[in-house]
Parts: C-alpha cells; structure tokens; sequence
C-alpha cells in the first residue's frame, strides 16, 4: 500500500523543466468510480495528530441533491496506506460544504456532523474507534473551541435560497416570508442538547445598511465562525431583492448568546474570511480604500488594513497557519480553468505556488469543485477537493513540510 502510494504521488507531480516553477509533492487520497470531498476550508478534516483525514463519498455528483439522496463519510489513514474507512452515512448535506463533518476541537476520537432524522435536521457526535455515537436535536455549523457549544443557522432555508450550501428533504416553513422572527441563528450546548434562537433574522434585517437598500428583500444568514477563544463568533447576514442579479452581504459578529452585535463590514461584499485572532478577521471584500482586496478587519473599531494587494490579488477560500506566519489560500479556475492553491508569507509578501489544478467546465454553479485547502495541526500539510485527476472530484494530499520547515 505505501510503495503504491509514493509511485501514484510520483504520477500526480509535475516533471520540472528549465525555467518552470518548483511544487510540492502531492498525492491521490481518493480514487474512483465514487466521488470523495470535504467542503469547506474552515473546519477540522485533520485529527490533532495530523494523521487521519475525514472525507465524504458520492455515488454520484453534478445534479442537486435530493432528499433521497445519501452519502458515505470516511477517514483515511495517512501513515498506513491512505485506506478508507467508512465511519457512517447521512441524508443531510450540500456540494460546498458536505454535512458540516469535522473533528470535535482536542478530541482524538470524536467527530460532529449533520443528518436528518423524522423531518428534522440533526446532528451526531460519532467516536471513531467504539462507533458510539449520540445524537444531538439541531444542525451544526460552527463550534466553539472547547467543543462545548456550536451555533447552527436553519439550513433548509439556506438550501431555498442558497442552493449548494442547505440541506433538501425539508421544505422551509417561512420561505414566503422575507425576514422571519422565529428563525436565524440557534445556540446548541453539545453535551446536553439545550438549544435556543439567539438572533432572528428579523432583528438582523432591521438594522438600516448605509450602503445597499433592504426594502423587499429576502434575508438568510449563512458561513458561522466561533473565534479562536470562544468569546464571539461570525455570521454573515445576506439579502437579495426581487429580480436582482445577485444578493448583499453584510459581516456581523456577536457574543455567544447573541448579544453586541457589531456590523464589522458595512459594504456589502464580504466573502470569504478567517479569524487571525480574538480581534482580527482577514476576508476579501470591497472596501473604499483599496477596492476588491483582502483587508483585516478589527471587531469593534471599524479598522480595516489591506493585505497582500499586489500578491492575492483574487478572492480564495483563506486560512492562517498556525504561528501565523503563512496564508493558506486558493483562487477560483482562471481563464484555462486551472484552480491555483498557494502560501502567502506575512512577512515578507512572497507568494508560493502549491500546484495547478484544472477543472472541467461541468464543475460549475452549485456543484462546482473548490479546492477549499485544509491544513494540517502541524502546519506542514493540506488536503485539497479536485476534479483533475479525471475520474471526478477526488481528496488530494499535498507536503509543504519543505516550504515552511
């Protein structure tokens, strides 16, 4: 198993002729005739012993999900051949984001993810090597650090208005209703299951933009970030207009039990985004002094400073290593439809290239393929989702130990 391991990642590294660039090592996870992913670039696919990597298997990809429809999820074992162990199924989940698996923060043994249960979205805390599992009665999406509480938004209006981020299989109950009272964004006590509705959308929506007109328009909340010590989490407040092209996003923070909440980008275009640290979010966005940027934002003081204006230069799924020394990030397919992954240092603005990932025209909208990089406990490797491999979207590892030390 190991011996085919390091001849596939021979296959899958790019020979180095005169004058091209050096990349790093990168082998296959996953492989065909199922579809492997993982979604989103700010959860935990690595254990906190970098060894086992979580994933998610499809029989089938490039059509929206039906309520029907179930999939596999897994771990792999990077220190004994890559093979997949499937640890589980369920029926709630989305192209970009999965079921929200991810490890439990410390936890060795413990993964958190979505299902569906008798019309209701749920989630389970699965311990990986005795298999017991406990359910819990509301959906996750973000956690705090201590595993004790999540915050979880109402995913079957997100997959109403939103396809590729919600779950199918519920219909939304206000999804007539523009900016509902009873739905928005519930806290969830992990251990115990005590839940309750902290911020409704309504009281989201009733507070004026400056820069985009409200009046008529639909408001759900998506993209739920607890910061690094527990004490505040992001959300995203997002709207759309009847017959607009596309929504507006506003980012908010507040404290866990919804409580201070701060508008932290009033513009309307905030993206993707990362905490630094207790204060510092970075995210691309469109601000008045430098345009369509990375800027960091400052919780509470309106500060904003722009981050690598002339390196990252295009809007990518972002994260810090630790130490903070790199950016971890990737960029959407260019104009030959190649997906670039990169290292950015902070220091000294140098921009490493990690690899060069084409992906098919068919991998668009709703079921395209992000690359969505995840970074290892250790810092020194990334998992990536991609299409180039030729027999669909496919986990892939990637060593930057000789990039970072």
């Amino acid at each position: 198993m190991r011996r085919r391991a390091l001849l596939q990642s021979f296959a899958l590294s790019p020979l180095l002729l005169p004058g091209e660039e050096k990349l790093p090592p990168i082998r296959a996870l996953t492989r065909g005739p199922t579809f492997h992913w993982f979604g989103y670039y700010d959860k935990l696919e690595f254990d906190p012993t970098s060894r086992f990597v979580l994933g998610m298997e499809s029989g089938f990809e490039n059509r929206t999900p039906q309520g029907d429809d179930a999939i596999r999820i897994g771990m792999i074992d990077l220190e004994n051949g890559d093979p997949w162990k499937e640890l589980g199924s369920t029926s709630a989940w989305s192209w970009q984001q999965g079921c929200m698996l991810q490890w439990l923060p410390g936890s060795r043994t413990e993964v958190i993810y979505n299902d569906r249960q008798d019309d209701q979205f749920v989630s389970h805390i699965l311990d990986v090597k005795s298999g017991r599992r406990r359910s819990l009665p509301m959906p996750v999406y973000g956690i705090s650090p201590d595993a004790t509480w999540a915050v979880c938004p109402d995913f079957r209006r997100l997959h109403d208005t939103r396809p590729g981020y919600g779950y199918a299989g519920i219909t939304d109950p206000n999804q007539k209703v523009n900016a509902p009272d009873d739905a928005g964004i519930w806290w969830q006590d992990l251990r115990t299951g005590k839940h309750e509705l902290i911020i409704p959308i309504s009281k989201a929506a009733a507070i004026a933009s400056p820069h985009a007109e409200m009046d008529g328009a639909k408001h759900w909340f998506n993209h739920l970030l607890v910061a690094p010590d527990g004490k505040r989490f992001i959300f995203l407040h997002r709207w759309q207009k009847p017959g607009a092209g596309s929504f507006m996003t506003r980012m908010f923070t507040a404290n866990p039990d919804g409580t201070d909440l701060r508008v932290v980008d009033p513009y309307g275009y905030t993206s993707h985004f990362i905490w630094r640290d207790p204060r510092h979010i970075l995210a691309w966005s469109r601000h008045p002094s430098h345009g369509d940027k990375f800027y960091l934002y400052e919780d509470g003081t309106g500060k904003a400073e722009v981050v690598g204006p002339d390196v990252m230069t295009v809007n990518g799924h972002c994260t810090y290593l630790p130490g903070q020394r790199w950016i971890l990030n990737d960029t959407y397919p260019d104009r030959d439809r190649n997906q670039n992954p990169y290292l950015y240092e902070v220091r000294t603005g140098r921009r490493v290239p990690l690899g060069h990932f084409h992906a098919g025209s068919e991998y668009a909208g709703e079921w395209r393929c992000d690359l969505h990089p995840r970074f290892s406990p250790d810092g020194k490797k990334v998992v990536i989702d991609s299409t180039h491999g030729g027999n669909g979207r496919q986990l892939y590892f990637i060593d930057i130990s000789s990039i970072v030390g």
